[in-house]
């Protein structure tokens, strides 16, 4: 018994000694979490280098565009073909996605032998060689005369401006064929189908191997956004912002980047970090000097590095008593198969034994311990390095969604990580250290990249049919310039109709005459209280105005908010026409609303007050700015509702007496089109909101164009394309039920162009709308269609009122000032640029300059009465 003892002593004592022996030798290969922290920093750097237009030339990690755009969402369907180049083997897969609500494929492949003489040779034989195995595979499932959607996995650097096109960079692993770097692939395999009449297939896709696995796990896990490669060689993708990527146009969405990062180091970065093996290597290799990452990771070199270490160890005589093998001094000789084998602990040492004797290096036992400990240090720090890399991209995906914390999942695939006994276990363990922040799961790829190439292609077509349909629904928010152009010439129509006496009483634009007279001349003094009724807040202003060198317009003002039930209620608690915006007291329409609030005051008997001049905020807009700019005529309000007035001549309004000077018009305008003119371009979401409103049938104008009224047209929308499947996973959840739900406020918000996808998502989810990336890019479009429409029609209807002032005035080139109020103005990302661009289009002879009103309702309310005030004592003197 103490003999055992002794002997398992003395084995264990053996042991600890060849393993300090060797953590000694290769010390500078034992990575502590320190310099794999600062490794990651670098490979960060490194992204952010290859995603910027001016550094990506000189950056090593070329972060490649795939163009792939959207991750699997369960919807696809169909089948497809999918061929795989760049491992061991080609392979030809066909796959079937049903949709069946179960997320299930069917996946048949053939695998190919990859002889020397064509990985080696020229490009024209390749690709007929990939022709003549797809032939062959076609013949064997019987698809010959059947047209199918292929993939191509092409796991091989390219550059890619298109979904179906790329060029080779540099041709990595074992490859090198002559005549294809610099070309595009897609082209040649096309080239080389054409050759055989019997193949009817459709190129769709360029995927990477990568690529390939991210898809092909997303169809199983939608979390999926990283895709993983550890085998003959390396690489990782994930999906990057849009607005990161300068190397391609849009700022919208997401797209899958193909991070190349088997060349990070190319450039020096990882020096420190490269051992004498690691250079020895490289200098033997078919590619000197590139893919050091990949030449410090894959398993394509591992076997070859431990071979180097035993070699050098022998010949200083620390190995096999120094004597040197013909296996040891054979490249390639020790292969991953080998380190694998010898790396599984459970054999006790009995593997390495076995491997060692086949390659006559006869080992003593304390040659086993050492060679086993060698592979061991050389397979570890391959899963660090990885671990570091992968680390870098799952903080950059976590730093992009603005999280402090984030789960995700990382597809993988590669022969290294699947038949490693110890690798995948050490690469979890150490990101998950190196990125306590992120709850990762790592997802194997059990049908690999010709799936994904498939999965791809699925996506494609899916998208493609998605975007016809969301074109279909939006395309009525079109609006061409001709068709503004008839918007315009039927408002001047209806114009006209209001001023005249036979037709104002049938005209849909009522063209209300305001009976002011005139606008400030600078000359207004006293003091005035107004009173600003018509958003969804009433205001008291008491406002001060001073005329001469002094001349200014102080206001102090207090708001209160205005019930709903008042709001909607009796007309005692403010002659009305039609109530607009929401408003709907009863008792009020055909009433004198000056009679109304002096019997309200009257009945407070609190305080005296002389009502002057009752003003429409648009006016008090006109006037406000009139102040500042003589040159304002027109008063422009686009906000809560919408309407304009301006300056007409007397001779020109039928309705009112008399034909000198000019008197302001109140044009209701958002009553156009009520008459049915404009029913060409209403959609069937206008027709919904219309009849949703409080008063179906009126202010068709106004509600196709105010900001009342736009959130309601996108919730229309996006019930429409939500019960398409286009949104939302087709669910539409109670919130999008209720109406009023999309405030114009989210309008703008969601446009804004500093606005990212995800604070996108957050506002869709404040709403209670749970959207994916790709719902987000959607309403934001949807949002762009219904705002863009209601600008141009509003710059269409005020080209019509310039246009006739410039003919009032028989001039050939009018100069105008709008004054202009509104939240919907004043706050959109773009409202106001479509408005002034539509109105210069429409009215190219009028030179329109829009100014911001400070306090438009207000202000302009006690101007009118200051102007009122003045031209009352001209009058009586």
């Amino acid at each position: 018994m103490f003999a055992v003892h002794l002997l398992a002593f003395h084995f264990t004592k053996l042991k600890e000694d060849q393993i300090k022996k060797v953590d000694r030798y290769l010390y500078h290969m034992r990575l502590s979490d320190d310099v794999l922290l600062d490794v990651m920093a670098r490979f960060q750097a490194e992204m952010v280098k290859g995603l910027g237009r001016d550094t990506n030339p000189t950056a090593t990690v070329k972060m490649l565009p795939s163009f792939v755009r959207s991750l699997p969402d369960g919807s696809e369907k169909g089948d497809f073909l999918a061929v795989d180049l760049g491992g061991s083997q080609f392979r030809a897969h066909q796959v079937k996605v049903f949709d069946d609500g179960k997320q299930s494929s069917q996946l048949e492949s053939k695998f190919y032998p990859t002889p020397k003489e064509v990985i080696q040779g020229n490009g024209a034989e390749l690709f007929d060689y990939i022709a003549e195995c797809l032939l062959d595979f076609t013949e064997t499932k019987n698809l010959k005369h059947k047209k199918l959607p292929l993939g191509f996995t092409f796991s091989f650097p390219c550059k890619q401006t298109k979904l179906d096109e790329g060029v080779l960079l540099a041709w990595t692993k074992h490859f090198k064929v002559r005549g294809v770097q610099d070309t595009d692939v897609v082209s040649s395999l096309r080239k080389a189908l054409q050759k055989h009449k019997d193949i009817d297939v459709d190129v769709l896709a360029l995927v990477n191997d990568t690529v390939g696995t991210m898809m092909t796990c997303g169809y199983d896990d939608q979390r999926c956004e990283v895709g993983l490669i550890i085998g003959t060689g390396t690489n990782a993708c994930y999906m990057e912002e849009m607005r990161h990527i300068d190397l391609v146009e849009g700022d919208e969405g997401r797209m899958c980047i193909n991070t190349e990062w088997g060349a990070f180091g190319d450039d020096g970065a990882l020096d420190d970090l490269r051992t004498e093996f690691d250079r020895e290597l490289d200098l033997g290799s078919l590619n000197p000097g590139r893919q050091l990452f990949e030449k410090m990771i894959s398993s394509l070199y591992l076997g070859e590095l431990v071979r180097l270490i035993l070699l050098k160890m022998t010949k200083e005589g620390l190995l096999f008593n120094g004597k040197v093998s013909t296996a040891l001094l054979t490249k390639g000789k020790i292969e991953m198969k080998h380190v694998s084998a010898m790396e599984k602990y459970k054999e006790g040492l009995s593997n390495t034994k076995e491997i060692l004797t086949e390659l006559n290096l006869f080992p003593s036992e304390e040659d086993c311990i050492a060679v086993q400990h060698v592979c061991t240090i050389v397979s570890f720090r391959s899963a660090n390095l990885c671990a570091a890399a992968l680390a870098a991209i799952l903080t950059r995906l976590r730093e992009n969604k603005k999280l402090l914390r984030m789960r995700t999942t990382v597809g993988i695939d590669g022969g290294l990580y699947k038949t490693h006994p110890q690798y995948a276990k050490r690469l979890h363990k150490v990101v998950r250290r190196l990125v306590p922040n992120c709850d990762v799961r790592f997802l194997l790829s059990v049908s690999g990249s010709g799936k994904g190439a498939a999965m791809v292609t699925a996506v494609a077509y899916r998208l493609a049919a998605q975007r016809k349909r969301i074109d279909a629904a939006l395309a009525p928010f079109l609006l061409s310039l001709e068709t503004l152009q008839e918007v315009k010439n039927k408002m001047r129509t209806e114009l006209e109709y209001g001023l005249k006496r036979e037709t104002q009483a049938s005209a849909s634009v009522k063209m209300l005459p305001t009976y002011v007279c005139g606008t400030p001349d600078g000359t207004e003094k006293g003091k005035f209280l107004a009173l600003d009724l018509g958003g969804t807040n009433f205001r008291v202003l008491l406002v001060k105005i001073r005329s001469g060198r002094r001349r200014s317009v102080q206001m102090y003002n207090k708001i209160f908010a205005i019930p709903l039930e008042i709001m909607q209620g009796t007309g005692e608690e403010g002659t009305l026409v039609g109530w607009t915006k929401g408003f709907k007291a009863t008792d009020c329409e055909g009433e004198d609303v000056v009679d109304m609030l002096r019997e309200a005051i009257r009945r407070r008997n609190e305080f005296d007050l002389d009502i002057v001049a009752v003003v429409n905020d648009t006016v008090g807009t006109m006037m406000t700015c009139g102040y500042e700019d003589p040159n304002c005529e027109i008063g422009l309000i686009a906000g809560t509702g919408s309407n304009v007035c301006y300056m007409e001549d007397m001779k020109n309004i039928e309705i009112v007496e008399g034909n000198e000077g000019k008197m302001c018009i109140n044009t209701e305008w958002g009553g156009f089109g009520d008459n049915g003119c404009i029913d060409n371009i209403r959609t069937k979401y206008d027709k919904e909101v219309d009849e949703g409103s409080l008063n179906p049938g009126k202010q068709r104008y106004e509600k196709m164009t105010s900001g009342m009224y736009l959130g309601e047209i996108v919730r229309q929308i996006l019930i429409d394309l939500t019960k398409q499947g286009l949104l939302f996973r087709g669910q539409i959840s109670e919130s999008l039920r209720k109406r009023g739900i999309f405030e114009t406020k989210f309008l703008s918000q969601i446009e804004s162009d500093r606005l990212a996808l995800l604070q996108v998502r957050r506002i869709l989810q404040q709403l209670g709308l749970d959207s994916t990336c790709e719902d987000s890019i959607i309403v934001k479009e949807v949002c762009g269609a219904v705002s863009k429409r209601a600008a141009q029609l509003c710059g269409a209807g005020l080209a019509a009122i310039v246009e006739k002032k410039r003919e009032n005035q028989g001039v050939e080139h009018l100069q105008i000032t709008v004054g202009v109020d509104g939240t919907l103005y004043k706050l959109h990302p773009h409202f106001s640029r479509v408005l002034r661009e539509t109105v210069k289009e429409l009215a190219p002879q009028c030179d329109v300059t829009f100014m911001l009103s400070e306090d438009g309702s207000g202000k302009g309310a006690a101007l009118i009465t200051a102007v009122a005030k003045r031209l009352h004592n001209v009058g009586q003197k």
